[in-house]
């Protein structure tokens, strides 16, 4: 094969490196694009010296924008870059961001088979950029590998033919499983002198949520509250420090800078409680054993909720207060559901081997 990955966001580079590792390890030569679509240096280059990543083959620099002109920046370089590259043979996707689905478009119209990673994931709102990134590339690819059951009953259920889809179990799991052999001792966590399960972690990045003053401002109102119980650690994404400049937070909220991601992971492992709303989060405190609030009204990942350590808490107070008791006071063990296993990336190149045929794509 001569395959080309590609990584745009933060959440992409942790899928991405499993299965580069192993296309190394086969022999397999493969090129790496990085869209550039988090291109803050505590974003993107410290999570390619933490997952041990080689330097990009390019990096298209895209910056930010609106879905629309980021897509379409994404579609216009990946399609000069394929010209340049006629030896490309396959292209591997993952996620859900804009340079998932932009790059897709690109090599589907140029009949180059696409492989989505992550596939039949569905929050079931199409109000979320993200959902309609899935399903246009979920029926674009050829290759459909998908990380857990309920990704293959949602595809089926939208009539994909079963000869494109395989289950290969989450790739993220095999970077994390990686990452927990290299935790760092020293960390912004323990520079802040807090010992293991002694705070909580707050992540916070998505726009419907961090761009919505009426819903942001009450939301750190009561992670001000709660931080009353337990204090909080708050690693805030560039898109959220600007929100947050003119509100009022108390000294039990500690706001830091992106971690990186080995530094994240550790976070994480000693934390009592998690809120987020990132879909990545939900699955890593799932195998790792730690109670997670997720603020939002539904998610892409429920096996999250009915295998592991999930909670959807949603807005309202009252239910995020009850569901902050109950995960304070928890004891809870790691949950892998069925191919968590850290051999994701073993199972998507074993896939990609099985080349599609006449008929296999309906």
């Amino acid at each position: 094969m001569r395959p080309v990955l590609i990584a745009g966001a933060r959440p992409n580079f942790m899928k991405i490196a499993p299965i580069l590792r192993e296309l190394d390890r086969a022999g397999d030569r493969s090129y790496l694009i990085h869209t550039g679509q988090h291109y803050d240096e505590a974003m993107s280059d410290n999570l390619f010296r933490d997952l041990g990543l080689r330097t990009p083959d390019v990096n298209f620099a895209i910056g930010s924008a609106s879905h629309a002109v980021q897509t379409a920046r994404v579609m216009e370089c990946f399609d000069a870059w394929l010209d340049a590259h006629p030896d490309v043979d396959t292209v591997v996707v993952v996620g859900d961001v804009n340079s998932t689905v932009g790059t897709t478009l690109v090599a589907s119209k140029r009949g180059l088979p696409v492989a989505h990673v992550e596939a039949g994931l569905r929050s079931k709102d199409r109000a979320m950029p993200e959902e309609v990134n899935r399903i246009v590339t979920d029926a674009l690819a050829s290759w459909l590998l998908t990380p857990s059951p309920d990704g293959e009953a949602n595809l089926i259920a939208e009539g994909v033919s079963p000869m494109r889809i395989t289950a290969v179990g989450n790739v993220m799991v095999d970077s994390l499983f990686d990452a927990l052999t290299r935790l760092p001792d020293d960390t912004a966590i323990t520079r802040l002198g807090l010992a293991p399960k002694q705070y909580g972690l707050v992540t916070l990045h998505r726009p419907a949520l961090v761009d919505d003053p009426t819903r942001f401002e009450p939301v750190v109102a009561l992670l001000a509250e709660l931080s009353e119980r337990v204090p909080l650690v708050f690693p805030v994404h560039p898109r959220t420090r600007s929100r947050l400049e003119s509100l009022h937070l108390p000294s039990t909220i500690k706001l830091l800078e992106p971690l990186g991601y080995l530094e994240f992971v550790a976070a994480q492992c000693n934390a009592r409680v998690v809120l987020t709303d990132s879909g990545g989060v939900q699955e890593e405190t799932t195998c790792l054993g730690v109670p997670c609030l997720t603020l939002r009204e539904n998610t892409e990942r429920p096996i999250t909720v009915t295998e592991g350590t999930n909670v959807l808490v949603g807005m309202d107070p009252d239910t995020v207060r009850a569901a902050f008791s109950n995960a304070i006071c928890a004891r809870m063990v790691p949950r892998r559901p069925a191919l968590w296993d850290g051999a994701a990336a073993q199972r998507i190149v074993a896939a990609l081997r099985v080349r599609p045929e006449p008929g296999w794509f309906k």
